[in-house]
């Protein structure tokens, strides 16, 4: 196998599962909720453009296999060129779709208590719900998964990267659990979502820090 053909054959494995899980999804749940609730869900807007990558994927596979292997040898990298230029293009979509493929909401028909999709940030997904009270969203370590937060025992800026957002439906409350990327230290802190910015505030009950805590500690990781 060229290499050509071994990239498309493992973008088409990868992204194939994606898409098939994805449609699967929206088939079943298609008629337990509403309308705008179902074009609310991230993937169901952003399907069509892994439609469109795994329809590239197949023109590219059949027109490189018309070549055959001394003309795909002479045109070199130019097919994987022009799929990673797709990707590129498409980058936004094609991470939230990922994002969506391992998220707790993607089969979800409850009724939500939670923020589901309009709570959702770069890098965010739902790794456990309830139903009911509790709801824990992980993130990925990534750049835009990071927080500049002042030190209050220091009185400087520090970074910091984002574990894990636990919201209790119950108590109307959100946390943040955060990470300090140089020396470790982690921290719970209220989390008010809100525009331009979100805020945060030092927790000091106890049973808040708990409950946040207790949400993060459980969620199994798989």
């Amino acid at each position: 196998m060229g290499k050509t053909e071994e990239f498309i054959s493992q973008e088409k494995e990868y992204y194939g599962k994606i898409y098939s899980d994805i449609a699967f999804a929206i088939d079943e749940i298609r008629d337990f909720l509403d309308e705008e609730t179902l074009k609310n869900r991230k993937y169901f807007s952003r399907q069509p453009v892994l439609d469109k990558y795994i329809e590239v994927l197949d023109s590219a596979n059949q027109e490189s296999k018309k070549r055959g292997f001394i003309k795909g040898f002479i045109d070199g990298d130019k097919y994987i060129n022009l799929l990673q230029s797709f990707k590129a293009d498409h980058t936004e979509e094609l991470n939230q779709l990922e994002k969506c493929w391992k998220c707790e909401c993607l089969r979800c028909t409850a009724a939500c208590k939670f923020d589901s999709c309009d709570g959702c940030r770069t890098g965010r997904r739902v790794a456990y719900c309830d139903h009911k009270r509790t709801n824990v969203a992980f993130f990925d370590n990534s750049q835009s998964a990071m927080l500049n937060l002042v030190n209050n025992n220091t009185g400087q800026e520090d970074r910091y990267n984002v574990l894990a957002v636990v919201q209790d439906a119950l108590e109307d409350k959100r946390y943040i659990l955060i990470e300090n990327i140089h020396d470790k230290e982690r921290f719970i802190l209220y989390y008010y979502p809100k525009l331009p910015e979100d805020t945060y505030g030092e927790i000091t009950d106890e049973e808040d820090f708990n409950f946040a805590a207790s949400a993060y500690e459980n969620v199994e990781r798989s």
